[in-house]
C-alpha cells in the first residue's frame, strides 16, 4: 500500500522529489506550511507598485518624450516578470509542498489578474501581502486581508465605487457592485446560500469609501468623501460606518463566520484536493472542523490532511498545467536554485509557454471564479498533446541529459506507478519517449 508520506506528497503537494522526503504524518505536513510565508523575494506595493506609479504620472503630466515613458513602463514589466518564476521555483522547491499548493488555493479562490504592467506587480504583491501571510491562520484575517487589498480593489472596479449620498456622490458618481457580489458569492457564502440582491446592495454601499489611489508617497486605501453614510443591512444585521475600515472588518467578520461559509469552504478544499465530486462525509467532516475552530485554518488543513479520501478517490483529479510541470520538475530533481537561474527567454519559452500551450495562461484566469476544477476542463485532446509536446521537445532542452525513464518513474511516482507503466515503460526506444510515457501517463497527469 502506498505510504502516507507519498500519498500526500502526491494529492496534496505538487509531487515527489529525489532532493526531498516529504511530512511522515499530517501534523508534520500541516507544520510544514509555515515555510510557505513571504520571504526575502515577496513583492510589494509600497516598493514594487508605488514609486514606479508616482513616477509614471510624473512623466505623464511633464509631457517626457514617449521613449522615457516606454523605459519605465519596461522597467515595471521586467519586476513583474520576476512573479512566475518565483512562484513556480517555490513550488518545485517546497519540501512538504502543501503550503504552496494551499498558496496557489487560495490565490485562485480570491482571484485577481494581471491587467496593465502595474497590475501584475500589484497581483504578485497580492499573493505576498495578502495569502501568504494569512494562510496558516485564521478564515477571517485572509478574506480582510485579500478583499481590502490594492489588487483586489483594483481589480472589481471597488476603486470607482461611490456612495450616492456622499459627497462625491452627490455629483453623480455611482455605486459598483463587483466586490459586494463577489465576496458573498464566491469568497464566503456561496451561489445559492440564502442571500439577495439587496444583501448585495447593501454591501456595495457598505464597501464605498474603501479605494486604492496611489500617490507619490503612499497609498489612500479609504476616502471618507466617497462613504456612504450608513446605516446598512447585510444578511438581517444592521452595520453602522465609524472611522475608516472598521465597518468592513466587522461585516467581513461575520460573513466568514456564517455556516454557508463554512460549507462553502469545506467543499471548495475538497473539490480541489480530492474529487470533483467529494463524497459528502468528507465535506461533513471538513464543515465541523471550520465551525468548530471558528475559522482556524491549521484546523481545517489538520481535517483534510487525516482524511481517508485521500486514499478512497486517489487519482480522481486531473494535474493543472502549472502542477503538471512542477511535478515534472521536481521529478527529474530541479531545485529552487535551479529554476531561479533559468535565463528569461527560456524559462519563457520552455516553461510559461508550455503552460499556455496546455491551456492556461499565467496570471490570466477566465474570471473572477478562477480556473476550473473539473476534469473535463484540463484533460482535452488539445491538452494532452500539449503534455505530450512539452515533455518530447521542452523538457530536453531544460534538461539535456534526460534521466533515465525508470529513474524518474521511482522518483515521481514512487509505489503508485500501475503495473501497466512498470511494463511500458522498460520497453520505450529511448529515454525521450521513455519520459513522455510517463509524463502522458494517467498515473502522472492524475493525482
Amino acid at each position: 500500500m502506498l505510504s502516507y508520506p507519498e500519498l500526500a506528497a502526491i494529492r496534496l503537494g505538487f509531487g515527489l522529489s529525489p532532493l526531498s522526503s516529504p511530512p511522515a504524518d499530517p501534523a508534520a505536513l500541516v507544520e510544514a506550511i509555515r515555510t510557505a510565508g513571504p520571504d526575502g523575494d515577496a513583492f510589494s506595493v509600497a516598493r514594487d507598485h508605488l514609486p514606479h506609479r508616482a513616477r509614471f504620472a510624473d512623466l505623464n503630466r511633464q509631457k517626457a518624450p514617449k521613449p522615457q515613458i516606454q523605459a519605465l513602463r519596461d522597467h515595471v514589466r521586467d519586476i513583474g516578470r520576476r512573479a512566475p518564476r518565483i512562484r513556480m521555483a517555490r513550488a518545485v522547491g517546497d519540501a512538504g509542498g502543501f503550503g504552496e499548493r494551499l498558496v496557489q488555493f487560495w490565490a485562485d479562490h480570491f482571484t485577481v489578474t494581471n491587467g496593465s504592467v502595474f497590475d501584475v506587480v500589484t497581483a504578485a504583491a497580492f499573493v505576498d501581502e495578502a495569502i501568504r501571510p494569512h494562510i496558516g491562520g485564521r478564515f477571517a484575517d485572509l478574506m480582510f486581508a485579500a478583499e481590502t487589498h490594492p489588487r483586489m480593489i483594483t481589480y472589481l472596479d471597488q476603486a470607482v465605487s461611490v456612495g450616492p449620498n456622499s459627497r462625491a456622490g452627490k455629483a453623480g458618481r455611482g455605486v459598483n457592485e463587483n466586490l459586494a457580489r463577489e465576496m458573498i458569492e464566491l469568497h464566503s457564502l456561496g451561489a445559492g446560500s440564502g442571500y439577495g440582491q439587496r444583501d448585495v446592495r447593501q454591501l456595495a454601499l457598505l464597501l464605498t469609501g474603501l479605494t486604492f489611489r496611489p500617490n507619490r508617497d503612499a497609498a489612500s486605501f479609504f476616502n471618507r468623501n466617497w462613504a456612504e453614510p450608513g446605516p446598512f443591512e447585510v444578511l438581517g444585521k444592521t452595520y453602522t460606518r465609524g472611522k475608516g475600515r472598521g465597518v468592513v472588518r466587522g461585516v467581513i467578520e461575520d460573513l466568514a463566520a456564517h455556516d454557508a461559509t463554512a460549507r462553502h469552504i469545506s467543499r471548495k478544499l475538497a473539490v480541489h484536493f480530492v474529487s470533483d465530486d467529494p463524497p459528502d462525509g468528507l465535506v461533513r467532516r471538513l464543515t465541523q472542523a471550520f465551525r468548530g475552530s471558528g475559522g482556524d485554518l491549521p484546523t481545517l488543513y489538520l481535517a483534510l490532511a487525516e482524511a481517508p479520501e485521500l486514499r478512497d478517490c486517489f487519482r480522481h483529479k486531473v494535474r493543472q498545467p502549472f502542477d503538471f510541470i512542477v511535478a515534472a520538475l521536481r521529478g527529474c530533481g530541479f531545485a529552487h536554485a535551479d529554476i531561479m537561474a533559468l535565463e528569461d527567454r527560456a524559462f519563457i519559452r520552455l516553461l510559461l509557454n508550455g503552460m499556455f500551450v496546455m491551456g492556461q495562461r499565467w496570471g490570466v484566469p477566465r474570471g473572477p471564479d478562477g480556473w476550473p476544477e473539473d476534469a473535463d476542463a484540463w484533460a482535452t485532446a488539445q491538452g494532452l498533446a500539449g503534455r505530450i509536446d512539452w515533455a518530447m521537445r521542452m523538457l530536453p532542452k531544460l534538461l539535456p541529459d534526460q534521466p533515465d525513464p525508470r529513474a524518474f518513474m521511482r522518483a515521481s511516482l514512487g509505489d503508485s506507478a500501475s503495473e501497466a507503466l512498470r511494463w511500458a515503460v522498460p520497453k520505450a526506444e529511448s529515454p525521450a519517449e521513455g519520459m513522455a510515457v510517463i509524463l502522458a501517463s494517467p498515473d502522472f497527469n492524475r493525482r
